[in-house]
């Protein structure tokens, strides 16, 4: 049976797999939820310790995931296509090298940066109104940063307020 889909065919490419990201964008509830969650685990599991591995880790995927979004939006009609996901993992990732590590950082970090992409807040908004990849990655990397750094600074205030 043909594929009709134009986001699923986008899957026998390797841009495209990443642009929907390994697939979590075809989730029919919340692609962007599941895309950050599968976004965390891998994190979790491939990304190295060490703060400057984490960044070019983050740097290196941003790099792939701008090629992805640029190759899919070529190929579907959409400014920013539900099924594109690939900025919600480049977001994540973004949220997890600044939030404190462990399941509590991590588990903040996710909790707002999903809040943030969800309700886009000024100046998050804004960046949405960049051209072709530039508004789709762009927000997600905001909402991600600042996710990521009002964690860390949550946790730097109650580190200090206890005395450590």
């Amino acid at each position: 049976m043909p594929e009709t889909d134009p986001a699923r065919r986008l899957l026998r490419h390797p841009l495209g797999l990443i642009a929907l990201g390994f697939g979590t964008g075809l989730s029919p509830l919340a692609p962007g939820t599941a895309a950050s969650l599968a976004a965390w685990a891998a994190w979790s599991l491939l990304v190295p310790a060490e703060p400057g591995l984490r960044l070019a880790s983050l740097l290196g995927f941003g790099l792939l995931a701008w090629a992805a979004v640029r190759f899919a939006l070529r190929r579907l009609s959409a400014a920013d296509p539900r099924a594109v996901v690939a900025d919600e993992w480049l977001g994540m990732g973004s949220a997890l090298v600044v939030a404190p590590p462990g399941l509590v950082g991590e588990g903040a970090a996710f909790a707002l940066y999903r809040l943030l992409d969800v309700l886009k807040p000024w100046p998050i908004s804004r960046l949405e109104r960049l051209p072709g990849a530039a508004g789709v990655i762009a927000d997600d990397l905001a909402a991600g940063l600042a996710a990521g750094g009002a964690v860390a600074v949550f946790a730097a205030w109650l580190h200090g307020l206890q005395g450590g």
